[in-house]
């Protein structure tokens, strides 16, 4: 089986590529609390300013609850400058690309293999008590 990493290096450019990637703790909120239903996978992102602000583990903490609640699927990254390079196409998303959700295809549409994983990935991680596993992103 290829690392969560990679997959969910895929699974973020498949989901780009389909228009169904949502990036921004303010905007990835907005979309769980309109169509909690639309959500398949929340990655969370840190960085060095993680530790000093306050507000943004406060949105973590609420992020990661709602997951749970919903039977979302979620993971933790930290680099997320490499998360912003894999998502960001706009200035404006790169400064805010602490939350990043992938929502459902299509009806009727094939589902993302590399989706699929992750969100093995993470069954297996609850099964040892490993709520948001951490994933490094591999390298470009």
């Amino acid at each position: 089986m290829q690392s969560p990493g990679k997959s969910l290096k895929e699974a973020l450019l498949c989901a780009q590529s389909e228009e169904r990637l949502t990036v921004g703790v303010y905007e990835s909120a907005k979309i769980m609390t309109d169509d909690p239903d639309s959500v398949s996978f929340c990655v969370l992102a840190v960085d060095e300013e993680f530790e000093c602000d306050i507000a943004l583990q406060i949105h973590f903490t609420l992020i990661q609850s709602f997951c749970f609640d919903n039977d979302i699927s979620i993971v933790r990254v930290s680099d997320m400058q490499r998360l912003a390079e894999i998502v960001g196409d706009k200035a404006e998303q790169l400064e805010d690309a602490h939350c990043v959700l992938i929502t459902n295809p299509a009806e009727g549409s094939w589902e993302d293999p590399a989706l699929e994983k992750l969100h093995l990935f993470c069954e297996e991680s609850r099964r040892l008590n490993d709520w948001v596993p951490e994933i490094s992103l591999p390298g470009r």
